[in-house]
């Protein structure tokens, strides 16, 4: 009987996603350790061609990468309202996953020990002195994976249980319209303009990519996803009696979701098993973005690796764990008005302090003036009652996320 043959390397990142890639991205450039990435083979079992955003000053090292940038953001309220903001020295940024993918296996392919293995990987069992994974080729056969270190990014099949659990769902389209409507240098981050969910909230999302080009998605924040036609017809109806795009063609689309609960996500699951990614919490729960806690938390481990002190730390403070736990609830429960709660933290928050806050890098004071300025009462009351509240099991989404 022929043995299971076995592959070793330092470290071994499961799943080729946006926390993956920058993780192994990152491991690759300290120049300190091996790692590689197990990948879905071509097929239904890999993901499809994702949108990530995130904003920052310049200094995360992918500017070759990004697709594109936007110095200006606007949200508009239900009221029609537009409130546009300069969050300078912060632009906000795109990647698409093909290029960033494209851009990590090269820079793997080009370091000692490092590479990308195209299999699907199973079970992870602790070993002594580390961890091993089994995998299957794409022909099929078996092979083992040992390492020192894995790191985990594959999807959850099931959330941990949660006091609140919502779901940021949407579908976009990448248009192209007849003639210029679109600014190339503002983004719509949220635009209350479409009609409302009876529970939960919807927006508008708009990334202008050139006068005539943009990728205009429509998002809800609510309990349950809508069918692919229910989204096709709320974009249709945003693109035609909001934006008053004219004639366009819709070039690709894309749909997702992504996980918003204050769930407690283990980041360590072994003695040598660690989760990143959404699937380790890295997903603000208040905004449904990753990208950006994604790259803190790479460059964390990367740096404590070369130092030989292995530390993975959580993705998000508890304190702005917190704060989320507080919103979600509230907003579940109807007691603040999410379009006006949104459009409120633009209209009367500095943009750069207000982007600090949504990625947990405030002071108390900071989010002590952010705070009074929103329904205080409601947030009060839901607060007060929070640790009264059962945490109950949900299933995972049903798809792939954006991580934005």
């Amino acid at each position: 009987m022929n043995a299971t043959p076995v592959r070793e390397t330092d470290v071994l990142v499961l799943g080729g996603g946006a926390a993956g890639l920058s993780l192994a991205h990152r491991l690759a450039g300290t120049g300190r350790v091996g790692v590689l990435v197990v990948e879905p083979p071509d097929g239904p079992s890999r993901p499809p061609v994702r949108t990530w955003c995130f904003w920052d000053d310049g200094t995360c090292g992918l500017d070759g990468v990004v697709s594109a940038s936007w110095p200006r953001l606007r949200v508009h309220g239900g009221d029609g309202a537009a409130h546009t903001v300069d969050p300078s020295p912060l632009r906000y940024r795109m990647l698409r996953s093909t290029r960033f993918e494209e851009y990590v296996h090269t820079r793997l392919t080009e370091r000692p020990g490092c590479g990308v293995l195209r299999a699907t990987a199973g079970a992870v069992r602790d070993t002594p002195g580390g961890a091993e994974a089994d995998c299957t080729a794409p022909d099929g056969s078996p092979l083992t994976v040992r390492a020192r270190l894995v790191f985990d990014s594959r999807p959850l099949t099931a959330l941990p249980p949660a006091r609140t659990r919502l779901l940021q769902h949407f579908r976009g389209w990448f248009v192209r319209t007849a003639r210029p409507r679109f600014d190339p240098a503002v983004a719509d981050l949220m635009d209350f303009r479409v009609t409302q969910p009876v529970h939960g909230l919807a927006f508008g999302y708009v990334l202008p990519l050139a006068p005539d080009h943009a990728l205009v998605e429509y998002t809800e924040f609510s309990r349950t996803p809508l069918t692919t036609p229910a989204y096709e017809k709320a974009l249709g109806r945003y693109c035609h009696d909001v934006l008053g795009l004219g004639a366009f063609a819709v070039e690709t689309a894309e749909q997702g979701v992504v996980p918003m609960t204050d769930a407690r996500f283990p980041v360590r699951v072994g003695p040598a098993v660690y989760r990143i990614g959404t699937a380790g919490g890295a997903t603000r729960p208040s905004t449904g973005y990753t990208f950006a806690a994604a790259q803190r938390q790479s460059l964390a481990i990367a740096a404590s690796l070369a130092a030989g002190r292995p530390r993975v730390p959580a993705p998000h403070g508890r304190r702005a764990l917190a704060m989320d736990a507080v919103m979600l609830r509230a907003l579940d429960t109807g007691r603040i008005d999410g379009p006006a709660f949104f459009t409120g933290l633009f209209a009367h928050t500095p943009a750069e302090r207000l982007l600090r806050f949504l990625d947990g890098g405030t002071t108390l004071r900071e989010e002590w003036s952010i705070g009074l300025r929103g329904p205080v009462g409601p947030m009060l009351r839901t607060a007060l009652e929070l640790p009264f509240l059962p945490r109950r099991s949900h299933p995972a989404p049903r798809s792939g996320d954006r991580l934005p």
